[in-house]
């Protein structure tokens, strides 16, 4: 059984600290072969934010980690910053590369970023990008779990999120079911849940929208607490490939993240577009 975290939207410079405690212990005790950080890291990608954001993630001993940037990950109120090192906070923590790869004999995890520095919030994937993420996910192996990590959502459940939506998943959805996706991931909208993209546009085999609440701040949405997804996958499990994703929300009087919600997803074989697939507790979403 191989274990993915993933932890969206912190917001560090609006964390609640007994909640960032809370979520260490939880990564302690489930001990995730790679934590996935889906976007917003900080709340104004001022120094100091990033710097509270190091020192949680050196605080995770040795997790493999996948981090994108969002856009409270570029500078607002620094024309200048923006314009010429829009992602010099981000680079200094976690590194140069801003699509970062995760691969190992169960997982496939393919960052992409889709913020723009010319955008406030919106974000946008272009076709270079979705031919990119299209030629990886063509590598994969047949037990590999394939998952696409943006932080703009690509489904929403709410009309009011329509304009969250990521510019280009019209294409991108499409392209990326075909070459093999399972799972896209996402955050953004602070609000938790998951959602089969089949059912919504004529893809070629299941895909399933995963999204994450913020997992720190005190901006949280929809009387929804701070939350985080935990992704268990076996691929040598006998039958059809599938997974389990639950989400685990902070509750106050235990002071610690309990789970709350499971889905089971089922996926298609890499060459069974036609699969049967199943869903415990997904919504309707809005797509395209």
């Amino acid at each position: 059984m191989t274990l993915l975290l993933q932890i969206s939207d912190p917001h560090f410079g609006t964390e609640k600290p007994d909640v960032v405690e809370a979520l260490l212990r939880l990564a302690s005790r489930e001990k995730p072969q790679l934590v996935v950080m889906s976007g917003d890291i900080t709340q104004r990608a001022r120094r100091s934010q990033f710097d509270a954001a190091q020192r949680f993630v050196e605080r995770l001993v040795g997790t493999p980690l996948l981090v994108i940037p969002g856009n409270h990950d570029i500078p607002l109120y620094n024309v200048f910053a923006r314009v010429l090192q829009p992602y010099a906070g981000h680079r200094r923590v976690f590194g140069a590369n801003l699509e970062p790869v995760f691969e190992s004999a169960d997982f496939l995890v393919i960052g992409v970023n889709t913020t723009r520095p010319s955008r406030h919030t919106d974000g946008e994937v272009s076709l270079d990008q979705v031919e990119r993420v299209s030629q990886r996910l063509r590598q994969a192996t047949p037990a590999q779990l394939r998952v696409v990590v943006t932080h703009q959502p690509v489904a929403a459940v709410t009309g009011d999120d329509t304009h969250n939506l990521l510019h280009g998943r019209e294409h991108a959805v499409p392209a990326w079911s075909q070459a093999g996706t399972d799972v896209i991931m996402g955050g953004h909208v602070h609000l938790p849940y998951v959602l089969p993209l089949h059912e919504r546009a004529m893809l070629p085999r299941p895909v399933w929208a995963v999204q994450a609440g913020t997992a720190l701040s005190t901006r949280v949405r929809g009387g929804i607490c701070n939350s985080v997804n935990l992704l268990r996958y076996d691929a040598k499990a006998p039958g059809e490939r599938s997974a389990v994703l639950a989400r685990y929300d902070y509750e106050d009087a235990a002071q610690e993240f309990v789970p709350v919600l499971d889905h089971t997803l089922a996926f298609a074989n890499r060459d069974d577009a036609n699969a049967h697939t199943a869903s415990n507790g997904a919504g309707r979403a809005t797509l395209l």
